[in-house]
Protein backbone atom coordinates (compact mmCIF):
# COMPACT_ATOMS: atom_id res chain seq x y z
CA UNK A 1 0.00 0.00 0.00
CA UNK A 2 1.28 3.45 -0.88
CA UNK A 3 1.78 6.07 1.76
CA UNK A 4 -0.99 8.65 2.24
CA UNK A 5 0.12 12.09 1.10
CA UNK A 6 -0.66 14.76 3.71
CA UNK A 7 -1.07 18.35 2.66
CA UNK A 8 -0.40 21.18 5.09
CA UNK A 9 -3.08 23.66 3.99
CA UNK A 10 -1.91 26.36 6.40
CA UNK A 11 1.62 26.35 4.92
CA UNK A 12 0.20 26.43 1.40
CA UNK A 13 -1.98 29.42 2.24
CA UNK A 14 0.97 31.22 3.83
CA UNK A 15 3.12 30.50 0.78
CA UNK A 16 0.45 31.75 -1.62
CA UNK A 17 -0.03 34.84 0.52
CA UNK A 18 3.69 35.59 0.38
CA UNK A 19 3.68 35.13 -3.40
CA UNK A 20 0.76 37.54 -3.84
CA UNK A 21 2.31 40.13 -1.51
CA UNK A 22 5.63 39.80 -3.31
CA UNK A 23 4.01 40.34 -6.69
CA UNK A 24 2.02 43.37 -5.47
CA UNK A 25 5.14 44.85 -3.87
CA UNK A 26 7.25 44.35 -6.99
CA UNK A 27 4.56 45.84 -9.25
CA UNK A 28 4.01 48.94 -7.09
CA UNK A 29 7.75 49.62 -6.75
CA UNK A 30 8.16 49.31 -10.53
CA UNK A 31 5.36 51.84 -11.04
CA UNK A 32 6.99 54.23 -8.57
CA UNK A 33 10.29 53.98 -10.42
CA UNK A 34 8.54 54.66 -13.72
CA UNK A 35 6.87 57.78 -12.31
CA UNK A 36 10.20 59.03 -10.96
CA UNK A 37 11.80 58.56 -14.40
CA UNK A 38 8.96 60.52 -16.00
CA UNK A 39 9.34 63.41 -13.54
CA UNK A 40 13.11 63.50 -14.04
CA UNK A 41 12.78 63.34 -17.80
CA UNK A 42 15.35 60.53 -17.94
CA UNK A 43 16.02 57.12 -16.51
CA UNK A 44 18.33 56.30 -13.62
CA UNK A 45 21.99 57.18 -14.50
CA UNK A 46 20.88 58.23 -18.01
CA UNK A 47 22.56 61.32 -19.51
CA UNK A 48 20.06 63.32 -21.49
CA UNK A 49 19.61 67.04 -22.39
CA UNK A 50 15.90 66.62 -21.54
CA UNK A 51 16.65 65.74 -17.91
CA UNK A 52 14.79 68.04 -15.48
CA UNK A 53 15.75 66.56 -12.12
CA UNK A 54 18.00 63.98 -10.47
CA UNK A 55 17.46 61.24 -7.88
CA UNK A 56 18.23 61.75 -4.20
CA UNK A 57 17.77 58.22 -2.92
CA UNK A 58 14.54 56.82 -1.55
CA UNK A 59 12.69 56.15 1.68
CA UNK A 60 10.72 53.12 2.76
CA UNK A 61 7.01 53.07 3.51
CA UNK A 62 4.62 50.32 4.50
CA UNK A 63 1.27 50.22 2.72
CA UNK A 64 -1.69 48.12 3.87
CA UNK A 65 -3.31 46.38 0.90
CA UNK A 66 -5.81 43.57 0.45
CA UNK A 67 -2.81 41.30 -0.10
CA UNK A 68 -1.30 42.33 3.25
CA UNK A 69 1.46 44.80 4.19
CA UNK A 70 3.88 45.62 1.37
CA UNK A 71 7.15 47.57 1.68
CA UNK A 72 7.55 50.39 -0.83
CA UNK A 73 10.68 52.29 -1.79
CA UNK A 74 9.44 55.78 -2.59
CA UNK A 75 11.95 57.77 -4.71
CA UNK A 76 13.15 61.22 -3.61
CA UNK A 77 14.10 63.99 -6.05
CA UNK A 78 16.49 66.91 -5.53
CA UNK A 79 14.50 69.78 -7.08
CA UNK A 80 10.86 68.78 -6.62
CA UNK A 81 8.67 66.80 -4.26
CA UNK A 82 7.86 63.36 -5.56
CA UNK A 83 4.06 63.23 -5.87
CA UNK A 84 2.78 59.88 -7.04
CA UNK A 85 -0.58 59.08 -8.58
CA UNK A 86 -0.35 55.60 -7.11
CA UNK A 87 -0.31 56.56 -3.43
CA UNK A 88 -1.23 59.89 -1.87
CA UNK A 89 1.28 61.46 0.48
CA UNK A 90 1.06 60.19 4.05
CA UNK A 91 -1.47 57.50 3.09
CA UNK A 92 -0.88 54.25 4.89
CA UNK A 93 -3.70 52.17 3.46
CA UNK A 94 -4.97 51.31 0.02
CA UNK A 95 -8.29 53.06 -0.70
CA UNK A 96 -10.03 49.72 -1.17
CA UNK A 97 -8.92 48.69 2.33
CA UNK A 98 -10.33 51.91 3.81
CA UNK A 99 -13.62 51.38 1.98
CA UNK A 100 -13.77 47.80 3.27
CA UNK A 101 -13.20 48.97 6.86
CA UNK A 102 -15.98 51.56 6.59
CA UNK A 103 -18.38 49.07 5.00
CA UNK A 104 -17.72 46.51 7.75
CA UNK A 105 -18.43 49.03 10.49
CA UNK A 106 -21.60 50.38 8.88
CA UNK A 107 -22.83 46.85 8.15
CA UNK A 108 -23.00 46.06 11.86
CA UNK A 109 -19.60 44.63 12.76
CA UNK A 110 -18.22 45.91 16.05
CA UNK A 111 -14.85 47.66 16.15
CA UNK A 112 -13.27 44.72 18.00
CA UNK A 113 -14.49 42.33 15.35
CA UNK A 114 -13.12 44.62 12.64
CA UNK A 115 -9.69 44.28 14.26
CA UNK A 116 -9.93 40.48 14.20
CA UNK A 117 -11.16 40.37 10.60
CA UNK A 118 -8.43 42.66 9.27
CA UNK A 119 -5.77 40.56 10.99
CA UNK A 120 -7.22 37.38 9.48
CA UNK A 121 -7.51 38.87 5.97
CA UNK A 122 -4.46 41.09 5.67
CA UNK A 123 -2.24 40.16 8.62
CA UNK A 124 -2.59 43.63 10.19
CA UNK A 125 -4.69 44.75 13.14
CA UNK A 126 -6.47 48.05 12.70
CA UNK A 127 -6.89 50.09 15.87
CA UNK A 128 -10.30 51.44 17.01
CA UNK A 129 -9.04 55.01 16.54
CA UNK A 130 -8.24 54.22 12.91
CA UNK A 131 -11.79 53.02 12.29
CA UNK A 132 -13.18 56.14 13.99
CA UNK A 133 -11.00 58.45 11.89
CA UNK A 134 -12.07 56.70 8.69
CA UNK A 135 -15.73 57.01 9.65
CA UNK A 136 -15.37 60.78 9.94
CA UNK A 137 -14.92 60.88 6.16
CA UNK A 138 -18.23 59.16 5.48
CA UNK A 139 -20.04 61.11 8.21
CA UNK A 140 -19.50 64.34 6.30
CA UNK A 141 -21.37 62.87 3.33
CA UNK A 142 -24.06 61.46 5.61
CA UNK A 143 -24.68 64.87 7.17
CA UNK A 144 -25.09 66.40 3.71
CA UNK A 145 -27.54 63.60 2.80
CA UNK A 146 -29.48 64.10 6.03
CA UNK A 147 -30.01 67.80 5.26
CA UNK A 148 -30.60 67.49 1.51
CA UNK A 149 -33.47 69.27 -0.18
CA UNK A 150 -36.75 67.31 -0.35
CA UNK A 151 -38.10 67.46 -3.89
CA UNK A 152 -41.67 66.85 -5.08
CA UNK A 153 -44.81 65.91 -3.17
CA UNK A 154 -45.12 63.08 -0.66
CA UNK A 155 -48.78 62.19 -0.05
CA UNK A 156 -48.11 59.46 2.53
CA UNK A 157 -45.73 60.18 5.42
CA UNK A 158 -44.63 57.57 8.00
CA UNK A 159 -43.17 58.68 11.33
CA UNK A 160 -41.62 56.69 14.17
CA UNK A 161 -39.01 56.94 16.90
CA UNK A 162 -36.44 54.65 18.44
CA UNK A 163 -34.74 54.94 21.84
CA UNK A 164 -30.96 54.55 22.15
CA UNK A 165 -28.49 54.64 25.03
CA UNK A 166 -25.87 57.35 25.32
CA UNK A 167 -23.33 58.47 27.93
CA UNK A 168 -24.03 61.75 29.62
CA UNK A 169 -21.85 63.17 32.45
CA UNK A 170 -20.78 59.69 33.47
CA UNK A 171 -24.32 58.29 33.31
CA UNK A 172 -26.12 56.29 30.63
CA UNK A 173 -29.32 57.98 29.51
CA UNK A 174 -31.92 57.49 26.81
CA UNK A 175 -31.96 59.49 23.61
CA UNK A 176 -34.64 59.28 20.93
CA UNK A 177 -34.03 59.21 17.20
CA UNK A 178 -37.00 60.38 15.12
CA UNK A 179 -37.26 58.94 11.60
CA UNK A 180 -39.48 59.83 8.63
CA UNK A 181 -40.12 57.87 5.43
CA UNK A 182 -42.67 58.60 2.74
CA UNK A 183 -44.22 57.55 -0.55
CA UNK A 184 -43.79 60.15 -3.27
CA UNK A 185 -46.23 61.13 -6.03
CA UNK A 186 -44.77 58.45 -8.34
CA UNK A 187 -45.32 55.69 -5.78
CA UNK A 188 -41.69 55.15 -4.75
CA UNK A 189 -40.54 55.00 -1.14
CA UNK A 190 -38.05 57.50 0.24
CA UNK A 191 -36.31 58.01 3.58
CA UNK A 192 -36.77 61.70 4.25
CA UNK A 193 -34.79 62.28 7.39
CA UNK A 194 -33.65 61.45 10.89
CA UNK A 195 -33.06 63.75 13.86
CA UNK A 196 -32.13 63.44 17.49
CA UNK A 197 -34.77 64.29 20.08
CA UNK A 198 -34.43 64.30 23.86
CA UNK A 199 -37.65 62.29 23.98
CA UNK A 200 -40.70 61.60 21.84
CA UNK A 201 -42.81 64.54 23.04
CA UNK A 202 -44.41 67.50 21.32
CA UNK A 203 -41.26 69.63 21.35
CA UNK A 204 -39.23 66.81 19.78
CA UNK A 205 -41.78 66.08 17.06
CA UNK A 206 -42.36 69.79 16.37
CA UNK A 207 -38.63 70.32 15.87
CA UNK A 208 -38.41 67.31 13.56
CA UNK A 209 -41.44 68.29 11.44
CA UNK A 210 -40.13 71.87 11.20
CA UNK A 211 -36.83 70.41 9.96
CA UNK A 212 -38.67 68.42 7.26
CA UNK A 213 -40.88 71.33 6.17
CA UNK A 214 -37.93 73.71 6.00
CA UNK A 215 -36.19 71.26 3.67
CA UNK A 216 -39.16 71.26 1.30
CA UNK A 217 -41.64 68.64 2.50
CA UNK A 218 -45.05 69.30 0.95
CA UNK A 219 -48.15 67.62 -0.42
CA UNK A 220 -48.64 65.40 2.65
CA UNK A 221 -52.20 64.05 2.78
CA UNK A 222 -51.86 61.32 5.41
CA UNK A 223 -49.47 60.88 8.34
CA UNK A 224 -49.14 57.30 9.61
CA UNK A 225 -47.69 56.62 13.06
CA UNK A 226 -48.37 55.05 16.41
CA UNK A 227 -49.86 57.07 19.26
CA UNK A 228 -46.71 59.08 20.01
CA UNK A 229 -47.19 61.74 22.66
CA UNK A 230 -47.49 65.19 21.12
CA UNK A 231 -47.31 63.91 17.54
CA UNK A 232 -50.92 64.69 16.59
CA UNK A 233 -50.62 68.27 17.86
CA UNK A 234 -47.33 68.76 15.99
CA UNK A 235 -48.83 67.43 12.75
CA UNK A 236 -51.72 69.89 13.08
CA UNK A 237 -49.23 72.75 13.50
CA UNK A 238 -46.87 71.97 10.62
CA UNK A 239 -48.97 69.83 8.25
CA UNK A 240 -52.49 71.25 8.75
CA UNK A 241 -53.88 69.71 5.55
CA UNK A 242 -52.83 66.16 6.47
CA UNK A 243 -55.00 63.52 8.14
CA UNK A 244 -53.65 61.40 10.98
CA UNK A 245 -53.76 57.57 10.73
CA UNK A 246 -52.96 55.71 13.94
CA UNK A 247 -51.15 52.45 13.26
CA UNK A 248 -53.69 49.66 13.41
CA UNK A 249 -51.20 47.11 14.79
CA UNK A 250 -50.05 49.36 17.62
CA UNK A 251 -53.69 50.09 18.46
CA UNK A 252 -54.40 46.36 18.76
CA UNK A 253 -51.49 45.97 21.17
CA UNK A 254 -52.81 48.82 23.30
CA UNK A 255 -56.21 47.15 23.50
CA UNK A 256 -54.70 43.74 24.29
CA UNK A 257 -53.01 45.22 27.38
CA UNK A 258 -56.52 45.51 28.91
CA UNK A 259 -57.65 42.04 27.85
CA UNK A 260 -57.10 38.72 29.69
CA UNK A 261 -54.51 36.55 27.93
CA UNK A 262 -57.12 33.84 27.36
CA UNK A 263 -59.32 36.30 25.42
CA UNK A 264 -56.68 37.99 23.23
CA UNK A 265 -57.36 35.77 20.21
CA UNK A 266 -61.09 36.41 20.44
CA UNK A 267 -60.67 40.18 20.77
CA UNK A 268 -58.17 40.16 17.91
CA UNK A 269 -60.82 38.75 15.56
CA UNK A 270 -63.30 41.37 16.76
CA UNK A 271 -60.90 44.23 16.06
CA UNK A 272 -59.86 42.87 12.67
CA UNK A 273 -63.53 42.73 11.69
CA UNK A 274 -63.73 46.51 12.13
CA UNK A 275 -60.91 47.10 9.62
CA UNK A 276 -62.21 44.50 7.18
CA UNK A 277 -65.31 46.50 6.28
CA UNK A 278 -65.86 47.88 2.79
CA UNK A 279 -66.51 51.50 3.84
CA UNK A 280 -66.01 53.95 6.69
CA UNK A 281 -69.71 53.87 7.59
CA UNK A 282 -69.69 50.09 7.84
CA UNK A 283 -66.50 50.22 9.93
CA UNK A 284 -68.08 52.72 12.34
CA UNK A 285 -71.13 50.51 12.68
CA UNK A 286 -69.00 47.44 13.32
CA UNK A 287 -66.95 49.35 15.90
CA UNK A 288 -70.12 50.16 17.87
CA UNK A 289 -71.04 46.47 17.85
CA UNK A 290 -67.56 45.48 19.07
CA UNK A 291 -67.70 48.05 21.88
CA UNK A 292 -71.03 46.66 23.04
CA UNK A 293 -69.68 43.08 22.92
CA UNK A 294 -66.61 44.05 24.95
CA UNK A 295 -68.75 45.67 27.63
CA UNK A 296 -71.01 42.62 27.72
CA UNK A 297 -67.88 40.47 28.23
CA UNK A 298 -66.84 42.65 31.20
CA UNK A 299 -63.82 44.15 29.43
CA UNK A 300 -64.75 47.75 30.17
CA UNK A 301 -61.24 49.26 29.85
CA UNK A 302 -60.76 47.69 26.43
CA UNK A 303 -64.19 48.92 25.37
CA UNK A 304 -63.40 52.46 26.56
CA UNK A 305 -60.12 52.50 24.61
CA UNK A 306 -61.83 51.31 21.42
CA UNK A 307 -64.59 53.88 21.86
CA UNK A 308 -62.12 56.73 22.41
CA UNK A 309 -59.51 55.98 19.75
CA UNK A 310 -60.84 53.62 17.07
CA UNK A 311 -61.72 56.58 14.83
CA UNK A 312 -57.98 57.42 14.64
CA UNK A 313 -57.34 54.06 12.96
CA UNK A 314 -60.00 54.57 10.27
CA UNK A 315 -58.60 57.62 8.46
CA UNK A 316 -57.31 55.43 5.61
CA UNK A 317 -60.90 54.90 4.37
CA UNK A 318 -60.74 58.39 2.83
CA UNK A 319 -58.12 57.20 0.33
CA UNK A 320 -58.18 54.74 -2.62
CA UNK A 321 -58.96 51.19 -1.50
CA UNK A 322 -55.91 49.73 -3.29
CA UNK A 323 -53.75 51.68 -0.81
CA UNK A 324 -55.58 50.65 2.37
CA UNK A 325 -53.38 47.73 3.38
CA UNK A 326 -50.20 49.81 3.02
CA UNK A 327 -51.31 52.99 4.76
CA UNK A 328 -53.26 51.68 7.76
CA UNK A 329 -50.14 50.45 9.61
CA UNK A 330 -46.65 51.75 10.23
CA UNK A 331 -45.10 48.42 9.19
CA UNK A 332 -42.99 49.85 6.29
CA UNK A 333 -41.08 52.09 8.71
CA UNK A 334 -41.06 49.51 11.52
CA UNK A 335 -39.01 47.20 9.31
CA UNK A 336 -36.42 49.95 8.83
CA UNK A 337 -36.29 50.63 12.56
CA UNK A 338 -35.43 46.96 13.12
CA UNK A 339 -32.45 47.42 10.79
CA UNK A 340 -31.27 50.40 12.84
CA UNK A 341 -31.68 48.40 16.06
CA UNK A 342 -29.77 45.46 14.61
CA UNK A 343 -26.88 47.71 13.61
CA UNK A 344 -26.67 49.70 16.85
CA UNK A 345 -27.09 46.72 19.19
CA UNK A 346 -23.39 45.88 18.94
CA UNK A 347 -22.42 49.34 20.21
CA UNK A 348 -24.39 49.43 23.45
CA UNK A 349 -24.13 52.95 24.88
CA UNK A 350 -22.88 55.65 22.52
CA UNK A 351 -20.32 58.19 23.77
CA UNK A 352 -22.49 61.08 22.53
CA UNK A 353 -25.69 61.78 20.67
CA UNK A 354 -23.95 62.80 17.44
CA UNK A 355 -22.21 59.43 16.99
CA UNK A 356 -25.52 57.67 17.61
CA UNK A 357 -27.26 59.87 15.03
CA UNK A 358 -24.47 59.44 12.49
CA UNK A 359 -24.46 55.66 12.68
CA UNK A 360 -28.24 55.39 12.38
CA UNK A 361 -28.26 57.88 9.49
CA UNK A 362 -25.52 55.90 7.76
CA UNK A 363 -27.67 52.78 7.93
CA UNK A 364 -30.67 54.67 6.54
CA UNK A 365 -28.57 56.09 3.72
CA UNK A 366 -27.42 52.58 2.86
CA UNK A 367 -31.03 51.32 2.77
CA UNK A 368 -32.09 54.28 0.62
CA UNK A 369 -29.49 53.28 -1.96
CA UNK A 370 -30.69 49.68 -2.30
CA UNK A 371 -33.53 48.00 -4.17
CA UNK A 372 -35.82 49.14 -1.33
CA UNK A 373 -36.27 52.54 -2.99
CA UNK A 374 -36.06 51.54 -6.66
CA UNK A 375 -39.22 49.43 -6.87
CA UNK A 376 -42.60 51.11 -7.22
CA UNK A 377 -44.31 50.62 -3.87
CA UNK A 378 -47.87 51.56 -4.89
CA UNK A 379 -49.83 52.85 -7.87
CA UNK A 380 -50.57 56.49 -7.11
CA UNK A 381 -52.81 57.15 -10.12
CA UNK A 382 -56.12 56.58 -8.23
CA UNK A 383 -55.08 59.14 -5.60
CA UNK A 384 -54.68 61.92 -8.17
CA UNK A 385 -57.63 61.07 -10.42
CA UNK A 386 -60.59 63.47 -10.00
CA UNK A 387 -63.41 61.98 -7.93
CA UNK A 388 -66.93 62.15 -9.37
CA UNK A 389 -69.89 63.00 -7.18
CA UNK A 390 -73.25 61.25 -7.39
CA UNK A 391 -74.45 63.85 -9.91
CA UNK A 392 -71.51 63.17 -12.19
CA UNK A 393 -69.71 66.45 -11.46
CA UNK A 394 -66.07 66.58 -10.48
CA UNK A 395 -65.83 66.73 -6.66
Amino acid sequence: MGQVIQIDEARIRDHLGEMVRGTVEETLNSMLEAEADQLCGAGRYERSPARQDTRAGSYERTLQTKAGDVNLKVPKLRRQTFETAIIERYRRRESSVEEALIEMYLAGISVRRVEDITEALWGTRVSPSTVSNLNKKIYTKIEAWRNRRIEGEHPYLYLDGIVMKRSWAGEVRNVSLLVASAVNAEGFREILGICEGAKEDKSGWSSFLRHLVDRGLKGVQLVVSDACRGLVESVADYLPEARYQRCMVHFYRNVFSHVPSTRVREVSHMLKAIHAQESRAAADEKARTVIADLRASRMAKAADLVEQAVHETLAYYAFPDIHWRKIRTNNPLERIMKEIRRRTRVVGAFPDGQSCLNLAAARLRHIAGTVWSTKCYMNMRPLYQPQLSETGAVA
